[in-house]
């Protein structure tokens, strides 16, 4: 059976919404104009800093307030669920994977304690082998490490890396192992420019991509 490892925002959850919420809240006790869903998902994909740092030169702060701005975005990020859910057939389609067999892991580059609370939220948090957070090394995506991390913590098998963004292109690319593209997240570049084995759009797909991939992979 194979090893296969998620990403989570944007690819098994949209959690732009609540991602926003948080900004804007900042933004608002910072008495600045709120960002919209567009401008949230271009800053998504290189963790919290990131994020912030991407936020506060869209709305012209100053570097000095990054970490004042930053503590205020993780004290809110643990516990803002009530506008983020899973994408359509997700819970479906790891059930029917769960089922053939195949071991199941996460990598992202979300906090740990914020990735185990939101999934404890959505009650998804049994299906896992193994998770990978954003701070659980000293390097994240597209770094490759934290995704070999996890393949090898799963053991031996046939590998594939799901993920939705221009972050884990590049991660499965550098790691070498097939990517699988879910459209319909926070890519921002068109998809004949990312590195990919397969694209998919519906979470009702992937059961039967998978194992014509793992086919491939024989």
């Amino acid at each position: 059976m194979a090893r296969i490892v998620f990403d989570l925002d944007g690819t098994l959850i949209d959690s732009a919404p609540d991602i926003r919420s948080i900004a804007n809240t900042i933004l608002f006790e910072s008495g600045l104009e709120p960002i919209t869903l567009e401008e949230t998902i271009s800053f998504i994909g290189n963790g919290a800093s990131v994020f912030v740092e991407k936020m506060r030169a869209a709305r012209g702060v100053p570097e000095d307030d990054h970490a004042r701005l930053l503590q205020a975005f993780q004290d809110r990020y643990d516990s803002y669920f009530e506008l983020t859910a899973p994408f359509p057939n997700v819970r479906e389609a790891l059930a029917h994977l769960r089922v053939a067999g195949h071991r199941l892991g996460l990598c992202t580059n979300k906090p740990m304690h914020a990735t185990r609370a939101v999934l404890s939220h959505l009650a998804l948090s049994d299906p896992w082998d193994v998770v990978y957070g954003g701070d659980s090394l000293d390097r994240r995506k597209p770094d490759p490490a934290p995704l070999l991390a996890a393949f090898a913590e799963m053991g031996n098998g046939p590998c594939l890396y799901i993920g939705d963004s221009e972050v884990d292109a590049e991660t499965a690319e550098r790691a070498e192992v097939p990517f699988l593209l879910y459209t319909e997240g926070y890519r921002k570049t068109p998809v004949d420019q990312l590195t990919h084995r397969a694209v998919f759009s519906d979470f009702a797909e992937l059961p039967e991509l998978v194992q014509s991939q793992l086919a491939v992979q024989a």
